[in-house]
């Protein structure tokens, strides 16, 4: 177990990735995985991913849990902790979360949303403190989106970017 404090301190929540792998592939069997958890400080251990025969490496996004904060008395207050661990566990049961997987999803669709607001923002106008979306323009929005993706390979690539 690594307590981040030692490294990171308060400030262990930008530690957003962990790159982890076995220096032989034959040293685990091939059913086990060496798991990664993190803990951020009030919360419970998360899986973050593994490593295991048959994928030897890995770099594993940290999306560190929110800490939802006890009520603690000031003399009884814990130093802010979180911590990152590894278990040897049977590959079978491991969840099968990719949390790399979800930030970058979560990275296209906000660049798919200022793909949106960059095309409104040009065709709208502000009234006094309403903005004044012309109708049909989602649907104008979407159908040139759709088109362009259809059309350009790369500008969708563009997106995921």
């Amino acid at each position: 177990m690594l307590d981040t404090c030692c490294y990171a301190g308060e400030a262990y929540d930008q530690v957003t990735e962990m790159c982890i792998y076995l220096l032989n592939e034959l040293s685990i069997p091939p059913h086990k995985a060496v798991a990664v958890y993190i803990q951020s400080p009030y919360s419970t251990f998360q899986f973050r991913g593994a490593v295991y025969s048959s994928c030897p490496s890995a770099v594993l996004s940290l999306l560190w849990p929110n800490s939802s904060q006890m009520h603690l008395t000031e003399s009884a207050s814990p130093p802010i902790t979180a911590k990152i661990g590894l278990a040897i566990e049977d590959l079978a049961t491991l969840p099968t979360l990719n949390v790399g997987h979800c930030r970058k999803i979560e990275e296209v669709a906000m660049n798919v949303g200022q793909n949106l607001f960059n095309f409104m923002q040009s065709s709208c106008s502000v009234q006094g403190t309403q903005l004044a979306v012309p109708r049909g323009l989602f649907e104008q929005w979407f159908k040139r989106f759709e088109e362009r993706s259809k059309r350009d390979s790369e500008y969708l690539k563009h997106v995921l970017v």
